[in-house]
């Protein structure tokens, strides 16, 4: 079901970035925001995994740098079926953790000093089968196609509200030209990226349902993932990470930003009660 959500959801977001392109230069603006977003998913797909790594500072470790926390990894993506991932620890108080890498072959999960410390190790070991599961079900690349696609969304939609002002003074006998057009231009350059956002909000959402669900069969404790996103919740809450993007925020295992209220609405996670709820359920 969560599958079938996310396809739904990436679809939407095709059509928008279309939508948007034709509104800004006929068939010729498709094609190229069509060019645009290939070119983006290109660059994502083969150097974001480095960006976000070197961003938070993480540091690769081996099997002597931290042997509990390295085989517990190795045993897990074993049990998962994937090949051993690299293995990062990020110097941050900050509990979390994320996965990246453009493919299972190619992966990387990295977790914070924060988190190696205030978790139990059945705890942890649910939160890097979590993370595994993000790699296994290829969420990696679906996230960063989505995130692709609402930038460039919001990008083209700049560009159409300063278009729409600049051409403004076309006769109203032109096609698309007077106020009306106007108009709907500037309501489409602010609906649409917004659409856009609230669509990869929904499924970044989706894509943690599923990692949750996974992440609790591949460690086959969904009670140890349940007590260790609650911990996570609260302490991230208490200590944020001072380093977090809105950009990246949607690869960790909890929101690194704070927030709350109408902010919600536009978080990249789940409500927490209701993903501990889903794994309680499966415990029973």
């Amino acid at each position: 079901m969560q599958r079938l959500k996310t396809t739904f959801l990436l679809a939407l977001l095709t059509v928008l970035m279309v939508t948007m392109g034709s509104a800004l230069g006929g068939r010729t603006g498709m094609v190229t925001a069509f060019v645009l977003a290939l070119g983006m998913n290109f660059f994502s797909y083969w150097f974001s995994d480095k960006i976000v790594l070197k961003m938070y500072g993480a540091q690769e470790i081996e099997e002597h740098d931290n042997p509990m926390f390295y085989n517990m990894v190795r045993h897990l993506a074993a049990r998962a079926g994937l090949p051993m991932p690299k293995v990062y620890i990020i110097p941050s108080d900050s509990p979390n953790a994320f996965a990246t890498g453009r493919n299972p072959e190619h992966a990387a999960v990295a977790a914070t000093e924060g988190i190696l410390r205030i978790l139990s190790p059945e705890e942890l070991e649910g939160v890097m089968a979590h993370e595994l599961a993000h790699v296994q079900n290829r969420d990696i690349l679906v996230g960063t196609i989505a995130a692709t696609f609402a930038g460039a969304i919001s990008m083209i939609g700049n560009m159409l509200q300063w278009g729409a002002m600049f051409g403004a003074g076309r006769g109203d006998d032109e096609e698309g030209g007077g106020i009306g057009g106007l108009v709907g231009s500037l309501a489409m350059a602010i609906i649409a990226p917004i659409a856009a956002m609230l669509i990869q909000m929904a499924v970044s959402r989706s894509r943690e349902y599923l990692a949750d669900a996974s992440g609790a069969q591949i460690c086959g404790r969904p009670l140890a993932l349940a007590s260790a996103l609650r911990k996570l919740h609260l302490a991230s809450q208490a200590l944020p990470m001072q380093e977090a993007r809105p950009a990246t925020a949607h690869m960790f295992i909890v929101n690194p930003l704070t927030g709350g209220g109408i902010a919600s609405l536009f978080s990249t996670h789940p409500p927490m009660e209701e993903r501990i709820a889903r794994l309680e359920q499966m415990a029973r």
